[in-house]
């Protein structure tokens, strides 16, 4: 199904639910996506082949930007509760985003390069919570898991045309990176401008007290339910490291330069097709299951690649790491909405991504170290050991309490009975 098909069902399906904002910021990322993917496809092999860093120092340098981005949404989460206002701080999010594009293309040494993505990722730590919070509070009651899925749907759409468009820029321009990153910056600018046209955020009462998020009767809010997630999706992290090392597996078995975007495509238009349809099942599915089936499909994929960096084998390794991200990632920020009260839903999600983005840094540099020493083989595997650890932990928690604890009655916009997870 082609993306004018994907988009058009869920517009069919959804146009009289889902406010025409969440539609607007599903497109923003999808803007956004586009320009960053046309890039990051092609950004680790760059570094290999023209600036001649090893895999460790991909491994850092990916972890790191990562890390930088879900360490700073905790801060911007707390700012975004604390003010009463998402919108802004996603727009200079977006906007430094946008800024970054042009420093891919004139980068002369790895220093630019690393410079250029930590101001990428900062612009998404600023955004990225506050931008969650804002889904959340536009959704209907009932409608959240879908709310997420349209939007990390469309967020994907992205995340595969930026890959194929910078495959086929990579054929026509005899493998001219820097020409490829000139024309991200075009994409990113249309997203800033839909974000402060499109998107309107809901009034929030003139009456509402202003109160620091993270003082620690507010923390105390946060209950075990919302905690469990936030420890579930630790070790997610450490299991799922960066997709540059799917890149460089496939690149490894002989994959030409031109064709390496190839890898984010297939992962993101599986991811993209399934990540809408799972998230309505999450609004109706028991949670814990959904998370359980998708460890499973990851310890697949897992097992596939640490098999092959060729073949058959490799390319199914590829669209179960995309069917493995589709069913939990639009999930775990279900999780985090229904177990934190309305007024602290920034922070939930910074505090969220604080601790993802140091298993993150971590996942990183451990899966490029490994590469370095023991082979591509070794990472992969290591990524098994981790899955199997978080399908362990869902399966303890869900023998055990049959639903996890019962989250907070949330307070302010949107409240109303929620399910735990």
């Amino acid at each position: 199904m082609d993306r004018i098909g994907v988009i058009g069902a869920l517009a069919v399906i959804q146009k009289t639910t889902i406010p025409k904002s969440i539609w607007a910021l599903g497109f923003v990322s999808l803007l956004m996506d586009v320009s960053s993917e046309m890039i990051h496809s092609l950004l680790p092999v760059f570094l290999v082949t023209s600036l001649g860093v090893s895999m460790l120092a991909v491994g850092l340098i990916e972890g790191a930007a990562e890390a930088t981005a879900l360490v700073l949404k905790v801060f911007s989460g707390v700012l975004s509760d604390w003010w009463g206002r998402r919108k802004p701080l996603a727009v200079l999010g977006y906007g430094l985003g946008a800024l970054s594009k042009p420093l891919f293309a004139i980068a002369p040494t790895v220093g630019w390069v690393v410079t250029a993505r930590l101001i990428d990722r900062v612009g998404k730590g600023i955004r990225g919570a506050p931008r969650d919070a804002l889904v959340a509070d536009l959704a209907p009651p009932g409608m959240r898991g879908a709310a997420f899925g349209l939007r990390q749907s469309l967020d994907t759409v992205g995340a595969f045309l930026g890959p194929l468009l910078a495959m086929g820029l990579m054929l026509l321009w005899a493998n001219d990176f820097r020409a490829v990153f000139w024309v991200a910056v075009i994409p990113a600018t249309l997203c800033v401008a839909l974000l402060l046209v499109g998107v309107q955020e809901p009034e929030r009462a003139a009456s509402a007290m202003r109160t620091n998020p993270i003082r620690r009767e507010n923390l105390r809010r946060l209950g075990g339910a919302y905690w469990w997630v936030v420890a579930l999706g630790a070790v997610f992290t450490l299991a799922r490291f960066s997709e540059a090392f799917l890149v460089l597996r496939v690149q490894q078995g002989g994959l030409p330069l031109a064709w390496t975007p190839l890898v984010l495509v297939l992962m993101n238009v599986v991811f993209a097709l399934g990540a809408y349809p799972l998230g309505k099942l999450a609004d109706s599915t028991r949670h814990t299951t959904l998370l359980a089936w998708g460890l499973v499909v990851l310890i697949a994929a897992d097992a596939l690649l640490a098999f092959s960096d060729r073949g058959g084998a490799a390319w199914l390794g590829i669209a179960l790491w995309g069917l493995h991200m589709a069913m939990t990632q639009g999930l775990l920020a279900t999780m985090v909405a229904d177990t934190a009260p309305a007024d602290l839903r920034g922070t939930a999600f910074g505090m969220f991504n604080l601790v993802s983005g140091v298993a993150l840094l971590v996942a990183s540099g451990l899966a490029g170290l490994l590469w370095d020493r023991l082979g591509a083989s070794a990472t992969f595997g290591a990524g098994i050991l981790f899955a199997t650890l978080a399908l362990a932990g869902v399966l303890v928690q869900s023998a055990r309490h049959g639903r996890a604890p019962k989250p907070p009655v949330p307070q302010g916009c949107g409240s109303g009975p929620e399910r735990a997870p």
